[in-house]
């Protein structure tokens, strides 16, 4: 069960990496259109677990092995930005986000019906 305190980390740290991947875009990735859809974090606010989505379908496995390459300079972005209201800055493990793939193939099957 998460506390308020971790959901409020979680929500500073999406609204953050939304920044971060928003004002990066185009020099880090090129031309896909980034959303941070979730944020989990652990307990211990070691490690936090960002959910991505990309706008670009067949880009998709391409641009979250880039993301994951650029882990570690997202994580001293993100650190110089919420370094006063955080004492350590988590590591990040990016995901794909197939939430929105999963709601079309679905609205798709009761359409056919």
């Amino acid at each position: 069960m998460a506390t308020v305190r971790l959901e409020k980390i979680c929500a500073l740290l999406k609204r953050e990496l939304s920044v971060i991947f928003q004002q990066n875009m185009k020099t880090m990735f090129g031309d896909v259109m980034i959303t941070v859809t979730n944020v989990r974090i652990s307990p211990d606010m070691g490690v936090a677990k960002v959910y991505l989505s990309f706008f670009l379908p067949e880009k998709k496995e391409y641009s979250i092995t880039q993301v994951k390459e650029q882990a570690a300079h997202i994580r001293k972005l993100l650190g110089d930005s919420i370094a006063k209201q955080i004492r350590k800055i988590p590591e990040l493990h990016f995901y794909l986000d197939d939430s929105l793939d999963y709601f079309e193939e679905i609205n798709r099957l009761l359409k056919k019906k």
